[in-house]
């Protein structure tokens, strides 16, 4: 009979394709569970007031009319409706993607056992499928999988969430009016159960067989499932039903009667007290038994080869008391608002005298005996048929030997000529050669029968005397012992390793290990050694979700090995980070003792005064924490780079993200707390504030400065790339909020998975630091109360004649944020100039446009100043006439003009700053951009007087590129730059704008160009 797996079975493909999927859908409902858009969730009451007429649940499809309708009669509706579409489109089609996914995945398998009842497989029905081992397993495994994937979306992705997601893209997308659209199936499928996630919520009633039952499935083909099951499997009161998802069965199973009776029957106080009596002794008896395994040198090659099953035993031991211990005491099995359960879970850990401390040793300590085994046994295996082949030739000359020595030819010590020894140990000899490695049995059988020989001729021919000849004897059946012992060693004991270890269903429980973990490597950073045995032991759960995608060879092994990998580097990170941290505590307390403790030596010292500087204890302390750094740093070095998964984790780059980490933490918290201002202070706060934020940043700066060298980083790159990345970060959610389509988290080029930029709540109108010191920057600066002199570049206090502030105020900018911030805060408020003139051409547009009567006074203005180089007859009179009939135009043209005046003042001024500090600071690197600048402008004029000459095509980047630069070292004139304003009108306003223009020009006054 045909392999069920073979690639021409097709019956076993059909399966077996359908089971693959099912791990990668699987994957990538976790992957998208992280990336909810939180919008949706509508927890937030400014979210519910600006969102919900365009979010809905499925009480949409009621009545959608209804719902249309009301956008329809709001143009601002409409316009948020067709931004939330353009910000979300992505994801949301993502997630319909991966709904639909499911909802195919059943049908397929449904389609599947049809045709098995159909006989589209020839010889193959759904009794012969059962009864072959991997048919059976395959379709098990499909429908188990099925039931995951509803689980996980429903623990996951909240029934309202998906509801809210799902109505969004219908409404979006072009999908409804598809012919082929199974939208209607999945909204069904999908639709909310009711169920929560949240601890001590109701359980729904008929949950979660009626969610299971809404893609009706083939019972006789559940019963046959259910019964390989009942006849295959033995339960434990917890179980890990995929990836760590763990159910308690007392629970999962109260609605259902007799499988609860048959629970409560194993439930009872006495058997608990049994089972963790059992695994507490276990526990006792099987440390001190790893450990002994673990001292140096015990593990050698022979002892492994002689102990395999007692190994294999121990190593079994300890797994299973391991996971019953995790699973029946983790916090997530247990409801605390069951008492019942409470009960159980208090009487488990008293009997079973649970320690987390003692089971996380247990678990290090067997991570780190089935490493060294495996990566012993791999080697063996690898050597294997080199050393048996060593090993015969060896025995084989042994014999040889012997048979020359009885020959009476070479001579040994009071060895008599024996012609029948001679032949017999020639045959040996040849009997030994002849000893075949591929025929492994045989080859084994045949061996010892020869170490029987050997030692028969012994005792028969009183060889004893002879000490040479008993040596030969015995060095020759040790060799033909150590040809057994090799030929034994087979790679199904590694399998056997790789099964009796999996800790796939510590997944999630694991996390709650970490502090252990972190305290542990706080106390011996050299624990970390020791981790990467245990991150490698969670590695092998990738095999369960892997093994059939690889089976089928799907596209999929790609991602979805990326995907549980990514998970692990990332647990793996979140457990080292505790080094950086731990580094930066110290750091902190050194950088307070160089500060405010240590005096700086001065270069000539009065040797009397050399007592007084030389602070011994002060600088001891420094030393004793510059060491404890050094030592951390070494304790994360010493564990190897490891291949997690696909990933490979390099310990140093290990070592500076998480300094990197720690930095972005404490730096953006940081800025976040120091530049909150009061609006009502007075004097305003943000000089005081901006000098205290600069000396936090020099504290940092400094401290950077000192680490670099102890543990060996480029501190001042890292330094510059992370506060750069802060900033730019800040800058881009700022200027979110005057986006159309937003830039989010996952697509910005400054947010980072490893590395996050933490965000913070907003304390007011701005969503940042960056869009709160701007607007203090602006509220001190207001045209309305202040007046700027060119000259001596300060606002005064148009009421008091007092300073306000100076082109000083840059200067500490460029202290606190660098040059990053200050090209931040030109670019915020570039952002708001444009939104200055959209507001202002909303405002004609809305006000004057669709006023017939200023529109007919504006087009009576225009003949009248015809030609616009004429003269004006009755000039008095025609002004005078036209501003009296549109008073209501220049308090809004006029506030627009003042703000965005004051916008570029303040941008002209931090133009200066940058490029002061940059011919100050790398005046090499000034020169060159101008040089360049002027060059480049020179050939582009060059070109508008002679188009035959060079000028950048469109695909030539370098005018962007150079541009970032020139604006980075403040080469530019922020009056000069162009500002393009789109605004959505029916309308032609151009000509309404050229008589702004014409009004005030003939008034004397000339426009400056946005």
């Amino acid at each position: 009979m045909v392999d069920f797996l073979a690639e021409n079975n097709l019956c076993g493909q059909a399966i077996l394709r359908i089971v693959s999927r099912g791990n990668a859908i699987i994957a990538e409902l976790l992957r998208l569970s992280e990336f909810i858009p939180a919008v949706f969730r509508l927890k937030d009451k400014s979210d519910q007031q600006k969102y919900g007429d365009i979010i809905c649940d499925f009480s949409y499809f009621k009545g959608p009319e209804y719902y249309e309708s009301k956008l329809e009669a709001k143009p601002e509706l409409q316009d948020l409706d067709e931004e939330f579409r353009e910000n979300n489109i992505e994801i949301l089609t993502r997630f319909y993607l991966a709904f639909e996914s499911v909802h195919k995945y059943v049908v397929d398998l449904i389609r599947y056992l049809d045709d098995l009842n159909e006989g589209v497989y020839i010889q193959q029905t759904l009794e012969t499928v059962l009864l072959n081992e991997d048919g059976k397993q395959l379709l098990c495994e499909a429908l188990y999988l099925y039931g995951v994937m509803l689980l996980v979306i429903d623990q996951k992705m909240e029934g309202e969430v998906r509801e809210r997601m799902l109505v969004s893209y219908y409404r979006y997308s072009a999908a409804r009016s598809s012919a082929d659209s199974n939208l209607d199936d999945i909204c069904k499928l999908l639709r909310s159960t009711g169920y929560s996630s949240h601890p001590g919520a109701k359980r729904p009633p008929n949950y979660p067989e009626s969610y299971f039952q809404r893609v009706p499935i083939s019972p006789t083909f559940i019963s046959m499932v259910i019964g390989r099951l009942r006849s295959d499997d033995i339960y434990n009161q917890v179980i890990s039903i995929y990836m760590g998802i763990t159910v308690n069965l007392m629970e999962a199973w109260e609605p259902y009667k007799a499988a609860k009776t048959a629970l409560n029957y194993t439930l009872d106080t006495a058997n608990i007290k049994e089972q963790a009596g059992r695994y507490a002794a276990s526990v006792e008896s099987l440390r001190p038994q790893v450990q002994q395994l673990l001292k140096e040198g015990f593990l050698r090659e022979e002892i492994i080869l002689d102990n395999i099953p007692k190994l294999l035993n121990c190593l079994r031991d300890c797994n299973v008391a391991i996971r019953w211990l995790m699973l029946h005491t983790a916090e997530s099995a247990y409801d605390p608002n069951n008492k019942r359960l409470r009960q159980i879970k208090d009487q488990v850990i008293n009997d079973s005298k649970y320690n987390p401390k003692i089971l996380f040793q247990l678990l290090l300590d067997t991570a780190q005996f089935e490493f060294i085994l495996k990566e012993m046994f791999k080697q063996m295996l690898a050597e294997k048929q080199l050393k048996w082949e060593s090993y015969k030739k060896e025995g084989s000359e042994r014999m040889m030997e012997l048979a020359e020595v009885f020959s009476g030819v070479k001579p040994l010590t009071r060895v008599e000529k024996n012609e029948n020894l001679q032949a017999w140990f020639r045959e040996i000899s040849k009997q030994i050669e002849s000893l075949n490695y591929e025929d492994s049995t045989a080859a084994g059988r045949k061996t010892v029968q020869l170490i029987q020989a050997l030692v028969e001729v012994q005792e028969f021919h009183q060889l004893e005397s002879n000490l040479q000849v008993c040596q030969f004897l015995a060095d020759t059946r040790k060799f033909l012992h150590q040809m057994i012992r090799t030929i034994n060693i087979k790679e199904e004991v590694l399998i056997t390793m790789q099964i009796v270890g999996d800790l796939s269903y510590a997944w999630q429980i694991i996390d709650s290990f970490t502090s252990i973990m972190q305290e542990s490597i706080r106390a011996n950073p050299f624990m970390v050694t020791k981790l990467r045995a245990t991150f490698l032991k969670l590695a092998s759960a990738l095999d369960l979700p892997l093994l059939r995608i690889n089976q089928v060879n799907s596209p999929d092994l790609l991602s979805v090995s990326q995907f549980y990998s990514g998970e692990l580097v990332a647990y793996v990170r979140k457990v080292l980070q505790i080094i950086p941290e731990s580094m930066f505590t110290s750091l902190a307390k050194i950088i307070k003792l160089q500060i405010h403790d240590i005096m700086e030596v001065p270069t000539r010292l009065d040797k009397d005064k050399l007592k007084d500087y030389a602070q011994l204890s002060a600088r001891y302390e420094v030393a004793k924490l510059t060491h404890a750094i050094s030592v951390f740093t070494e304790g994360i070095l010493m564990m190897k780079t490891t291949l997690v998964g696909i990933i490979k984790v390099d310990p140093k780059q290990l070592l500076e993200d998480g300094i990197r980490k720690a930095l972005v933490k404490r730096v953006a918290y940081a800025l976040h707390k120091g530049l909150i201002f009061n609006p009502k202070a007075k004097p305003s706060e943000l000089m005081p504030k901006l000098k205290e934020m600069a000396a936090t940043m020099d504290g940092f700066y400094r401290s950077f400065e000192y680490i670099q060298d102890y543990v060996s980083i480029y501190g001042l790159k890292i330094w510059q790339e992370e506060v750069s990345r802060i900033i730019n970060y800040n800058v881009e959610q700022e200027c979110n909020s005057f986006l159309r389509t937003k830039i989010q988290d996952w697509q910005s080029v400054y947010q980072s998975t490893h590395i996050p930029i933490p965000k913070y709540p907003s304390v007011d109108e701005s969503a940042t630091f960056i869009g709160r010191l701007c607007r203090e920057i602006l509220r001190i600066t207001d045209p309305k109360t202040t007046c700027y002199i060119d000259q001596l570049n300060t606002w005064y206090d148009m009421r008091t004649h007092q300073e306000v502030t100076n082109n000083r105020l840059f200067s500490e900018i460029q202290d606190t944020l660098g040059t990053f911030g200050l090209n931040g805060l030109d670019r915020l408020l570039c952002f708001m100039i444009v939104k200055e003139l959209q507001n202002f051409l909303t405002v004609l547009q809305k006000n004057i446009l669709k006023d017939k009567a200023v529109v007919d006074i504006f087009k009576a203005l225009l003949s009248a100043v015809n030609p616009v180089k004429g003269i004006v007859a009755n000039a008095s009179k025609v002004y005078v006439n036209a501003v009296a009939k549109t008073q209501k135009i220049w308090p809004a043209y006029l506030e627009a003009i003042m703000k965005v005046g004051q916008m570029q003042i303040l941008r002209q001024q931090i133009a200066n700053e940058l490029n002061y500090s940059c011919k100050f600071d790398s005046k090499h690197l000034a020169a060159a951009l101008d040089n360049l600048n002027k060059s480049l402008l020179s050939d582009i004029e060059a070109h508008y007087q002679d188009p035959s000459l060079p000028y950048p095509k469109e695909d030539n980047t370098l005018l962007y590129e150079i541009t970032a630069y020139l604006e980075a070292a403040g080469i530019q004139n922020p009056l000069n730059k162009v500002s393009r304003v789109y605004v959505k009108s029916s309308f032609d306003i151009i000509p309404v704008i050229i008589l702004l223009d014409v009004f005030v020009q003939s008034f004397g006054k000339k426009m400056t160009q946005v």
